[in-house]
């Protein structure tokens, strides 16, 4: 029988009438029942995460440095736990499940370090005009409050820990909303926190659906929303809650741009194979297009179609499984009409294109028009287009060509068109000799355009978690 999971509510867990089965993207069997919050219990939790935010802004960083190091020691305790929730409520192969776990470990073991050392602040001088020559300014950075933690469905371990880590390490209490479709790894996260040390409310996790979240949100406590999502999603949450700051990390549409020398061509195409293809491609930062100089183009496909056909597609369940089910029916549903859409449109299928079931083969595109969704839009699906190029400012412009700029690849022995790509591409992230899915936890993380506002990784999520404040003393009385 499939565990059934409570939700938090200021330091305890509670059940309810109303109840959900989560069920396996790859077999449909329930891996969880999970219980819907009444609305009373969503203002209990606003209440706890207000009354425990007193005591953790107070608390000295050692102290929030030790919580978030025993969550990571809990982590570890458990992680084949984790490991077995995200294959179970996520359909993700249990190889880059573990992957996952450890990132998780590492983004509250960065948050540990965070916490002792982050201030934000500077000396200022304010003896620039005459007459303040005996005062002097400083700066700090304060915690907001309760923050709104919202988490989507692709990485339900790690992008949460992104939100919830950060906050406590500045000092802020959180509300979690976790995904609809995978929340089973985000609440037995909640069960080692409860372990921790950390003040009772400090977390709360609601396992709302998404058309209930907005009036939580609308209380007034709440300072802070950090939503990881759709773009569609996303923009809303700022025209309705303009007086909170938001940071939104959206989606993406990332391409690489393979140079007529790339330094290993061999590297090149595997790397971009996988950051085609793993997670079956639900990742904002996946390999979507690919653009290759014409003087390798040919050479270089005969290795991206061989490494695209040894991944292994099937159950999630099994050790050297590569790519999973895609989350849903519907995205299955999306996905082969948005490839039909380009083949109908002179697109050519290089290898994949077929489905069974939640399984879509691992597609690659060739001569696919712009205009087609494929292209310009995010698929978040295992389906990647490359096309020749012939000068390297004109595929600057391609890569550029696009509503989203998260994240841009470039491989190159040329280090002035490495810092032309970095000059000129509309992103938030260039990253060269290495493919576009590449992040590390404390790297700066985010967008431009559609693809959001803010940052994420733990340094840059606190300084989008606190304010800062200046006090200017006057040493002359």
């Amino acid at each position: 029988m499939a565990k059934e999971y409570g939700y938090l509510v200021n330091g305890k867990w509670y059940k309810s009438e109303k109840k959900r089965e989560i069920k396996s993207p790859y077999n449909s069997e329930v891996v969880g029942v999970i219980n819907i919050p009444e609305s009373k219990k969503s203002k209990e939790a606003i209440d706890g995460a207000e009354s425990a935010f007193d005591k953790l802004k107070a608390s000295p960083g050692y102290e929030r440095s030790r919580i978030l190091t025993r969550i990571v020691d809990g982590i570890e305790k458990r992680k084949e736990e984790f490991a077995t929730a995200l294959v179970e409520e996520g359909g993700k192969p249990l190889k880059t499940a573990r992957v996952e776990v450890g990132r998780a470990m590492t983004t509250f073991t960065v948050a540990a370090e965070e916490a002792k050392r982050f201030s934000g602040g500077e000396m200022i001088p304010i003896d620039i005009v005459p007459g303040n020559e005996r005062r002097f300014g400083i700066t700090r950075r304060f915690p907001l409050g309760i923050v709104m933690g919202i988490s989507p469905f692709n990485f339900p371990l790690n992008l949460v820990a992104h939100k919830v880590a950060p906050a406590i390490a500045s000092g802020n209490t959180m509300i979690l909303k976790p995904a609809s479709q995978t929340p089973l790894s985000a609440l037995t996260l909640g069960e080692v926190v409860l372990e921790s040390g950390l003040p009772d409310g400090a977390l709360n996790i609601l396992t709302l659906p998404g058309s209930q979240i907005e009036p939580v949100m609308e209380d007034d406590r709440i300072k802070k929303v950090s939503f990881t999502g759709s773009d569609e999603i996303g923009w809303e949450l700022i025209k309705k809650f303009s007086k909170k700051k938001v940071t939104l990390e959206l989606g993406g549409n990332a391409a690489t741009i393979i140079d007529e020398d790339p330094p290993d061509l061999d590297f090149a195409s595997s790397r971009n194979a996988w950051g085609a293809f793993y997670q079956a491609g639900q990742s904002c930062i996946s390999v979507q297009r690919m653009y290759v100089h014409e003087k390798i183009f040919d050479k270089f496909m005969d290795k991206f179609i061989a490494d695209t056909k040894a991944l292994k597609l099937g159950d999630p369940m099994l050790e050297d499984t590569d790519v999973g089910p895609v989350i849903d029916s519907g995205s299955a549903d999306r996905i082969m009409s948005w490839i039909d859409e380009a083949v109908n449109s002179g697109a050519d299928i290089l290898t994949g294109g077929q489905r069974d079931g939640s399984l879509i083969e691992p597609t690659v595109l060739t001569n696919v028009p712009q205009t087609c969704n494929v292209s310009c839009n995010e698929v978040f699906g295992p389906v990647v287009h490359v096309e020749r190029y012939r000068d390297f400012d004109e595929v600057l412009s391609w890569v550029n060509n696009s509503r989203y700029g998260l994240q841009a690849a470039v491989f190159t022995k040329d280090m002035k068109k490495a810092f032309s790509a970095y000059d000129a591409l509309n992103v938030g992230g260039v990253i060269i000799n290495d493919y576009p899915s590449f992040r590390v936890e404390n790297m700066p993380y985010g967008g431009v355009k559609d693809s959001g506002m803010g940052r994420e990784g733990i340094r840059y999520a606190i300084e989008e978690m606190t304010e800062l404040k200046l006090m200017v003393v006057n040493l002359e009385n």
